[in-house]
């Protein structure tokens, strides 16, 4: 098979997993369960889930109350735009890495054919060599967080509509931007972003979740909980396990369209060269890691915050 040929395959099936949420969240999975050495597979297809749970949180009884019809559409483009863009720039690195682990020789050469940063070419080619599966890790994790930066962070839109609105900045004033790892016992842990908007605090997230997520004594129930409860979309697909027996949000795919995405010729290599080697240390996870009790308080305090200015607005 040709390059050329390799590369249009892998764009089409590329497409064909990034059509919602739910798709993107099980190809995650899905890849790690073939690949376990891709450590990063398994931790995105978390963090999609956690994405889901966020759309459908802004179509449910919560956010309805605090959000204008607006406000909900910008919020839901953000997610979904951000999510797109993380896979279609990193499915096809996994796949790529795929087709090599089977011809057995490396085909990163045609990353570039991808629009792939040559920070990741250079990353794959040492992990080709070197094993060395939390470097990887890292190192996909400083690439999707550098490839959403200026097309969602710094774009004006999204500036003007998400980032500066009252919502949003109510919720990161409760720390509710909350990465959750759930398990079937009930027991929620996790990690807060304290600042979306800053590319050093996600990529902080990023290694913090990454640490949380293969920590020895938990990674069994996390891996048994994503393995066994399929991802509708609903954050009662988590809240189920802690005793919730009322549906808060509906199914991703009941409330939301499939949203045709393009790239519109926008995107261009975020690394500018330099020393690599400072973006890899790892970072302290916080002392509090099990978040049950504090997850469902946050959850109190924003319904008791969206129900005041609801009632304000009303009057």
């Amino acid at each position: 098979m040709s390059g050329a040929e390799l590369t249009r395959r892998i764009q089409e099936q590329t497409g064909k997993l990034n059509k919602d949420n739910i798709s993107r969240t099980n190809a995650y999975k899905s890849y790690f369960d073939r690949h376990p050495e891709i450590k990063w597979s398994l931790l995105a297809s978390f963090v999609s889930r956690n994405a889901g749970w966020s759309m459908t949180d802004l179509k449910g009884r919560l956010f309805q109350l605090g959000l204008t019809d607006v406000q909900q559409n910008w919020l839901f483009i953000m997610y979904e735009r951000a999510n797109w863009l993380i896979f279609s720039d990193a499915y096809p690195q996994l796949l790529l890495y795929q087709w090599s682990k089977l011809l057995g020789r490396p085909l990163f050469h045609l990353l570039p054919a991808f629009g792939v940063s040559s920070f990741m070419k250079t990353e794959w080619e040492r992990f080709w060599h070197e094993h060395d599966q939390k470097r990887l890790m890292y190192a996909l994790i400083i690439n999707e967080q550098n490839t959403i930066q200026t097309p969602i962070i710094q774009n004006p839109l999204f500036k003007k509509n998400v980032f500066r609105t009252i919502p949003f900045q109510v919720c990161e004033w409760l720390h509710f931007n909350t990465v959750i790892f759930p398990t079937v016992e009930g027991v929620f842990y996790g990690v807060s972003v304290k600042r979306f908007s800053s590319l050093k605090e996600r990529i902080k997230l990023g290694k913090q979740l990454s640490q949380l997520l293969f920590r020895p004594e938990l990674f069994p129930a996390f891996f048994h909980f994503t393995s066994c409860v399929p991802h509708t979309g609903s954050r009662f697909d988590m809240e189920r396990w802690a005793g919730v027996n009322t549906r808060s949000s509906p199914f991703l795919r009941t409330c939301y369209p499939v949203i045709t995405h393009s790239l519109d010729g926008s995107k261009c290599d975020w690394f500018r060269g330099g020393s690599r080697e400072g973006m890899f240390r790892d970072e302290k996870l916080p002392k509090t890691i099990e978040l049950t009790e504090w997850y469902f308080q946050k959850r109190r305090q924003l319904q008791a915050v969206f129900s005041l200015e609801h009632w304000l607005k009303k009057r």
